[in-house]
């Protein structure tokens, strides 16, 4: 099976991007399943019920978040009543929502989604090995086909937990530092990976926000509001090939289209 991972859609081009290529992709590609990081769908933070129903309409099949998970209100109920949108498993303390999901595709097929966190400069948080490791277990008795969305700021830390999962997940991408890294591979026990998926959003821009009042916050060190940027789209992700009977991933492809 082929399933497309989207990463972190940000603000309404984020969204019309994903109306513009997530069909054809799904047709030209095969896909079987679309997996997306929508937390900051909703100008740059947080999703709403809008966004998500427009998210869904576009294809989108499953949603993971990160550190803007709290952004929107409207997340907690969209946890709650819709049951494709999961949280970071290793947040601190009794918090709505899951940070696992199964899945069932239009073939049957089961698959399992875990969303984590890192801990290197991000808010204070469990430990995301020690999450994915006793979680890994429990969806392991269900199906082989196991996605790990690690919501990271540091490469090392998601290269880390890569080689940590090989061989006991069908895949890891990396998110949250909305760059694409041009590092998709089988790591070597059958685990596919990607240390950053990268931004689905506006092209002309720094990590999607307005470039001229990023420029002048480091020029003058002076706190400034920051705003999304306008203009054209980019849409990144990355397919990976998973043998539905073994769960291994057999192959990956980047994908960037910049319009």
């Amino acid at each position: 099976m082929k399933i497309l991972c989207i990463g972190d859609i940000v603000s309404r081009t984020g969204r019309d991007m994903l109306f513009k290529y997530v069909d054809d992709l799904k047709y030209s590609m095969n896909i079987d399943l679309v997996i997306a990081n929508g937390e900051n769908s909703n100008h740059g933070r947080g999703m709403t019920r809008r966004c998500y129903d427009e998210m869904t309409n576009a294809g989108v099949d499953f949603f993971t978040l990160g550190n803007h998970t709290w952004g929107a209100k409207d997340v907690i109920s969209l946890m709650k009543e819709e049951g494709n949108v999961i949280r970071p498993l290793n947040f601190p303390g009794n918090v709505p929502g899951s940070g696992s999901a199964i899945i069932r595709t239009e073939t049957g097929t089961v698959v399992a989604v875990i969303n984590l966190i890192g801990q290197t400069n991000m808010s204070p948080c469990n430990s995301p090995f020690e999450a994915a490791e006793r979680e890994i277990k429990r969806l392991a008795e269900i199906t082989p086909i196991i996605l790990v969305d690690f919501h990271a700021e540091v490469t090392s830390e998601k290269m880390a937990m890569g080689y940590f999962l090989d061989g006991k997940v069908s895949a890891v991408f990396g998110t949250h530092t909305h760059i694409q890294t041009s590092d998709a591979k089988i790591l070597p026990r059958g685990t596919g990976y990607i240390t950053d998926l990268g931004m689905t959003g506006p092209a002309d821009s720094i990590l999607g926000m307005n470039k001229d009042i990023i420029i002048k916050r480091f020029l003058t060190g002076m706190p400034q509001k920051f705003e999304i940027a306008n203009g054209k789209g980019q849409f990144c992700g990355c397919i990976f090939t998973i043998d539905e009977k073994t769960g291994k991933c057999t192959d990956t492809e980047r994908i960037l289209i910049y319009e």
